[in-house]
């Protein structure tokens, strides 16, 4: 099963997204694991993690968390801020196995 983890200042926003995305995955007959976290625990969360998707609001730590994350073979990308405004879950969980399939 792969796992999504997406991170916010407070993992709060994130959360209303992971619930639009798990409806979506079920739409689809996909099995994920999809989970939100607060940037202060995000290096809590890393193992056997697919991607990080970044909200906007934190698009700041791409940068660092590529160093980190990335030798791990743990893949990291910004939520488009079009469809984390809208709460597009059907449109970010395409993001986020798109890049899991182009690992």
């Amino acid at each position: 099963m792969k796992k999504i983890m997406l991170v916010c200042s407070a993992g709060m926003s994130t959360s209303l997204l992971v619930t639009k995305m798990r409806t979506a995955a079920i739409k689809k007959g996909i099995s994920v694991d999809i989970f939100a976290v607060s940037e202060a625990e995000l290096k809590n969360h890393t193992n056997d993690v697919d991607v990080v998707l970044l909200g906007p609001q934190v698009r700041f730590l791409l940068n660092k968390m590529e160093k980190t994350l990335e030798p791990k073979g743990i893949s990291i990308a910004v939520i488009d801020s079009v469809n984390y405004g809208m709460m597009n879950g059907e449109a970010v969980l395409e993001q986020a196995l798109d890049i899991i399939g182009n690992k």
